[in-house]
């Protein structure tokens, strides 16, 4: 087997995200030689932290030009430690970050690059890489020639690496001066009570239009689907998502859940997240915006009609009731 490279930046805070890990366990089953690169204004915490991986040759780009996302310097640190490792075979993370600039890091090493790899694994003795098209209804398996193959895994396909700290050998790789003109002066962020999409929970929320809409007295209740909403959500710390009539309601000048956006949107023109769990309420599930839940593990659905999309083979439990109702007993037994 090829030699691999992990490429991976740091957090704010110096760590390993989650899909790192996660990309680490996909390069050691890999088999080959490993080599790991790291980006970011401090790295020795991370190193250390993966020190147990088995890594022969660990690579580092660092200084506070590295902290901060920004293609210019994010490509030249990854192009310098590409050339230093010598890797064929280079795996990342599929985060914002490495999205922007790895592809154009291909380029300028002359390789390949896929991304939104679901798997890389060895088939018939050449790596192959797994991945979705056309929203997640067909699969493919692929393999190239051409090197360095840089390949972006998705999050949550695979277990993130667990395995012993200990103290890393760091090699320091100098990085030509990349010409910036982008300066970041700070973040913003919303307060953690309206953070509403967190990938790593547990279970997914999804609100469908419904709750918009005239309820059994005739008016609608958008304020009151809000409170019921955000306080589950809260509660649980759920992450929440919304089909694709709710979200678009905003520009219909219809009654809409203010905290919803299209960054929200689960389906077939949005997004495909992976949790364990999915509960579906006011939302048909038909089959656009199932295609979103291929990846969510167990499936329930709170819903009127019982003849729903769900209730034909699309969730594993459907609960034909009032959600506002439902929601509320499931609020109170939380409260409690």
């Amino acid at each position: 087997m090829e030699t691999v490279l992990l490429l991976a930046h740091t957090e704010a805070d110096g760590s390993l995200a989650r899909p790192a890990l996660e990309a680490l366990t996909v390069a050691i089953e890999l088999g080959g030689e490993l080599h790991i690169g790291l980006v970011g204004a401090q790295v020795q915490a991370a190193a250390d932290c993966v020190a147990g991986s088995g890594a022969a040759r660990i690579f580092a780009v660092t200084g506070e030009a590295f902290a901060q996302s920004r293609y210019a310097t994010d490509a030249a640190a990854a192009e310098a430690i590409c050339r230093a490792s010598g890797a064929p075979i280079v795996v990342a993370p599929t985060t914002s970050r490495w999205s922007r600039a790895l592809p154009g890091v291909a380029f300028r090493l002359g390789g390949r690059v896929d991304t939104h790899a679901t798997s890389l694994a060895m088939q018939n003795s050449v790596p192959a890489v797994s991945r979705w098209f056309y929203r997640q209804r067909m699969e493919a398996v692929l393999t190239r020639s051409q090197r360095p193959w840089i390949v972006l895994l998705d999050a949550g396909c695979v277990p993130a690496w667990s395995g012993a700290p200990g103290h890393a050998v760091v090699e320091a790789v100098d990085v030509a001066s990349a010409e910036t003109r982008t300066t970041v002066t700070g973040t913003r962020s919303p307060e953690t009570g309206e953070q509403t999409i967190r990938p790593d929970a547990k279970l997914l929320f999804v609100a469908g239009a419904g709750w918009t809409k005239k309820q059994s007295d005739g008016a609608t209740h958008a304020a009151d689907a809000e409170k019921l909403i955000l306080d589950f959500l809260r509660a649980s710390q759920a992450s929440l998502g919304g089909s694709k009539s709710l979200v678009d309601l905003s520009g219909e000048g219809e009654a809409v859940l203010r905290f919803m956006t299209h960054m929200n949107q689960i389906g077939q023109t949005g997004a495909t997240p992976r949790h364990p769990k999915g509960l579906s309420t006011c939302c048909h599930g038909e089959e656009p915006h199932a295609v979103g839940w291929r990846f969510i593990g167990e499936r329930r659905a709170v819903n009127l009609d019982a003849n729903c999309g769900w209730a034909r083979g699309k969730a594993d439990v459907v609960y034909i009731a009032d959600a506002f109702e439902v929601m509320r007993q499931v609020n109170a037994l939380l409260a409690g």
